[in-house]
Order: C-alpha cells, then structure tokens, then sequence
C-alpha cells in the first residue's frame, strides 16, 4: 500500500487483469489530483462517499455519493474533494494498458506535471 501513497490520498488496487483494473480511491478534502490524461486506456469514476468536481477537458461536473463520470481515451481529467470530509471513488479502467506510467500530467498541485 505504501507505493499507492500520494500527496492527495491514496488508492488501493482491487482488480488487475489483462481486459481491467479497478481501484479504490480515496481523495484528502481540499485536494485534488493532477489534471492528466491517458493514451491506453478509459476510465469509469463511480463515487461512493463524499463530493466534488470532476474536470473534464475544459467543462466541471459536481459529483457526490451515487453519481459517475465516464472518461474517454486521450480526455484531461481531474477530481477535486470539496468536501469536508474524505472523497472516495470506485475507477475501473479499460482498454490494453493500465501501467501507471500511461499519464501525461498537465497541471498538478504537488511539482509532478
């Protein structure tokens, strides 16, 4: 779990095949994660406690418990806890390739774009 620390949160893997990934995310309140996106694969963000705004490209999308965004292939994103209390999300990705160093960083918070 240590390698899944990050300056936001963390995320937790709980499914990693050859068609899929899946991961528990959970996002501190007033962070947010780097504005990146991904040539290999999408992404779908199922919110499970907490709220925020989900970046996509150039439009915001409020997000709270029960709600989803569904990213495509080579789209900027980002997820922002503006909450009070801890934002967690369900993110399954698919495509053919879920390595974590299929990220292009665009903006980020913590000196990493």
């Amino acid at each position: 779990m240590d390698d899944n620390i990050r300056p936001w949160g963390y995320y937790e893997n709980l499914s990693d095949t050859a068609t899929h990934k899946v991961k528990r995310i959970l996002v501190y309140p007033g962070k947010r994660l780097s504005l990146q996106s991904h040539g290999r694969r999408a992404e779908h963000w199922y919110v499970v406690q907490g709220r925020g705004v989900v970046t996509l490209d150039d439009r915001a999308v409020e997000v709270e418990s029960g709600k989803s965004v569904d990213i495509i292939v080579g789209q900027k994103h980002r997820i922002a806890n503006t909450g009070d209390r801890d934002l967690v999300f369900i993110e399954v990705q698919t495509g053919d390739y879920f390595g974590e160093d299929d990220i292009v960083r665009y903006e980020d918070d913590f000196g990493r774009a």
